[in-house]
């Protein structure tokens, strides 16, 4: 089926942001990890991972439409010093990922294309859960300190 060509530019626009936050939330992970906090390196592998499969589903979309899927672009990869900034720096990606999706949305409805409205709804809904998550960690953060905080994620169980 051939797709509306600002909604396969969007969808590569959204790919190249969803391959930069995998990146940036592996080496989160990996950081954490070598800090000695595996239970919250394993939160952001997991969440990268969720992306991984966000990408899969752009890049499915994308080929479905006729377009030609962009791997080649990355944006910045922004790199939190410490667990608060990388919390505070994933709370960013995606609230920006969560207009971005809103704005694709309502694309594929100007556009009549209801199936790549529905990839992107569902993507819009998982990126809402992550904002209310990471907004809950930098809460508990400011609740009981950072040290209290990374007490409960030396652990990885």
């Amino acid at each position: 089926m051939q797709g509306d060509e600002r909604v396969i530019d969007f969808l590569n626009e959204h790919l190249t942001a969803e391959l930069t936050i995998i990146s940036q939330y592996f080496l989160n992970a990996k950081m954490l990890e070598n800090w000695g906090l595996p239970g919250l390196a394993k939160v952001f592998r997991d969440v990268s991972f969720e992306e991984m499969r966000d990408a899969e589903s752009l890049i499915d979309r994308i080929l479905y439409l006729k377009g030609h899927p962009n791997l080649q672009r990355l944006d910045t990869i922004r790199v939190g010093e410490d667990p608060r900034e990388q919390i505070e720096l994933a709370l960013d990606c995606e609230r920006d990922a969560i207009q971005r999706l809103r704005s694709g949305v309502e694309l594929c409805v100007e556009v009549g294309d209801h199936g790549t409205r529905e990839v992107l709804a569902e993507m819009l809904t998982e990126e809402e859960a992550h904002t209310d998550f990471f907004e809950t960690q930098l809460d508990v953060i400011d609740r009981v300190g950072l040290a209290n905080f990374l007490a409960a994620y030396v652990r990885s169980d």
